[in-house]
């Protein structure tokens, strides 16, 4: 059975960074490509980042490119998202998953970005 649990997030000033972290179990983490997703205010579910079973490739939609950083290490069975300089955009509840359309997620965290 898939378990993916994140933590980290809660409040985060605007400019601030944000660091998640999702620990697997119940599949072959190592072989896996991983992803993160995130739901905003009134929006859909979309994927933001993903990494490649071997972590030598790391992908990141626009909005993100260039302050984020996604990493896994196979032998803890986590990934890891880190986002610096936050903004208000980055508000919303973020979800580790194995698939980019989030069918086996995590429960899910909130991340508020506010001053």
């Amino acid at each position: 059975q898939v378990q993916l649990v994140e933590s980290g997030g809660g409040l985060v000033q605007p400019g601030g960074s944000l660091r998640l972290s999702c620990a697997a179990s119940g599949f072959t983490f190592s072989s896996s490509e991983m992803y993160w997703l995130r739901q905003g205010p009134g929006r859909g579910l979309e994927w933001i980042s993903a990494i490649t079973p071997d972590g030598k490739l790391k992908y990141y939609i626009s909005p993100i490119k260039g302050r984020s950083t996604i990493s896994r290490d196979n032998t803890k069975n986590t990934v890891d998202l880190q986002i610096t300089n936050v903004n208000l955009d980055d508000t919303g509840v973020y979800y580790c998953a194995t698939d980019d359309k989030g069918r086996n997620r995590g429960r899910g965290l909130q991340v508020t970005v506010s001053e």
